[in-house]
């Protein structure tokens, strides 16, 4: 999809990368209320850590093909053959751990919808319910984590989750839109106040 904004009004980060930059002007900060693509950028985020983001973003199909499009259902019922094979995927970051990570969450995922009746509604309630909307003026003003996702990720490990850290749990939420971390100058800044 083209996009005819200037790079002179987007956020620093997606640099020249087209990926991020469709990543940033489509998906970033956008509000997220379906389950599965919670799980999606759970999923994801938990793979990043360590890594920069761009790294996920390349492999991100290859991540979508390897985990059945995230299907938290399916993923819950891996077993250590299909672990294995995931171990041998050279299309994603193999990481044991990381991987155990992700069928341990899946499992979580569902228990906390069986006492919820969405993962939706648990996880919003971090950030009561609406988006945090921020007014950064510079990259280097946003902070790697907050109270909010000091909670949020408290509760989850609690919940039994893995790879589920504070600052994991900021870019995650950054990316659920919870909060907008686009700079004020950024095209995309005023039009995702604009979403209620």
């Amino acid at each position: 999809m083209e996009n005819k904004q200037s790079p002179e009004s987007r956020c620093p980060w997606p640099a020249e990368h087209q990926l991020a930059i469709s990543y940033h002007d489509h998906e970033w900060g956008v509000p997220v209320h379906e389950d599965k693509k919670h799980f999606e950028f759970l999923l994801l985020d938990g793979f990043q850590a360590g890594l920069s983001w761009n790294t996920i973003l390349n492999k991100r199909e290859n991540f979508r093909n390897a985990f059945d499009n995230f299907d938290y259902h399916k993923i819950a019922q891996y077993t250590d053959i299909k672990k294995a094979d995931l171990m041998d995927n050279q299309g994603i970051i193999r990481n044991r751990l990381k991987i155990e990570a992700a069928v341990i969450n899946a499992r979580a995922f569902i228990k906390i919808i069986e006492e919820y009746g969405s993962f939706d509604s648990f996880i919003w309630k971090f950030v009561d319910n609406k988006t945090i909307i921020n007014k950064y003026k510079a990259h280097a003003e946003i902070p790697a984590s907050s109270k909010e996702s000091d909670a949020m990720s408290k509760a989850l490990k609690k919940a039994g989750f893995k790879f589920v850290g504070t600052t994991i749990c900021y870019a995650y939420m950054q990316a659920a839109g919870m909060v907008n971390d686009h700079l004020v100058t950024c095209f995309r800044y005023n039009q995702l106040n604009q979403i209620k």
